[in-house]
């Protein structure tokens, strides 16, 4: 563990160091603000104290962003040979690939608890279901989650940190949005398994405040299968 959180301090400071997070957390708070407060169906508009307009702006902006971030996690030390230097340290792939995990998430983290003063706002505007809440940003980080690990995988397979983003990207393309368009197209069996392994399906439950044991074993399987994936790749690079 404790090799794990030097990985994550040292890949979280490098973050801050090239003006990733400063840019990541602007553009974030930036877009999410605007579209909560400002523009469509915004808070006003509504005329609900509720942060479902946060959430699905959220859901969108952190789909964009998280590629963005994990695109260099690997990609960028495959392409000058720092990883072999890394794996040459008495620290195993698993460690790598969870410390570089965690230092995204830990962005992430501090990207969201900065939007906790719309949380507040909203609630003293009235009556806000707090459960919902909880439970919104709870389905925000899970998501993130399931983007991160897909995004370290993609760097994981590539030299090319463009190569990486748009792989990262595609991959979630089809749980972000074909499994939701092609379920509607299918009944019975095959309908109810593509509408499963869609996200929306269970980041919508949780942000309307349903925390579903399914849901849960949903997005820790999609990071477990993600990270194992990156795990074998490092793994490749030792041998």
């Amino acid at each position: 563990m404790k090799q794990t959180w030097t990985i994550a301090k040292r890949e979280l400071k490098s973050f801050f160091d090239s003006l990733i997070a400063y840019v990541m957390l602007v553009a974030f708070l930036g877009f999410s603000g605007f579209f909560t407060w400002l523009y469509g169906s915004d808070v006003f508009y509504v005329k609900q104290a509720s942060l479902q307009s946060f959430f699905s702006i959220a859901y969108w902006t952190l789909f964009f962003f998280i590629p963005a971030l994990t695109m260099k996690l690997f990609a960028e030390e495959n392409k000058t040979g720092t990883i072999e230097l890394l794996l040459t340290k008495p620290v195993t792939d698993w460690e790598v690939v969870l410390g570089k995990f965690l230092s995204t998430m830990l962005l992430i983290l501090i990207a969201l608890v900065l939007t906790l003063p719309y949380y507040i706002t909203v609630a003293n505007l009235g009556n806000i279901d707090n459960g919902a809440v909880v439970s919104g940003y709870l389905g925000l980080i899970l998501m993130s989650a399931v983007y991160v690990a897909i995004g370290i995988y993609s760097s994981s397979v590539s030299n090319n940190q463009i190569v990486s983003y748009l792989l990262a990207l595609f991959i979630g393309i089809f749980f972000q949005i074909i499994f939701s368009m092609l379920s509607g197209n299918f009944s019975g069996t095959i309908g109810e398994v593509l509408s499963y392994l869609s996200i929306s399906t269970h980041f919508d439950s949780m942000s309307r405040g349903v925390i579903d044991t399914r849901d849960l074993i949903y997005f820790f399987s999609l990071i477990f299968m993600g990270l194992s994936l990156a795990e074998g790749n490092v793994e490749k690079r030792r041998l």
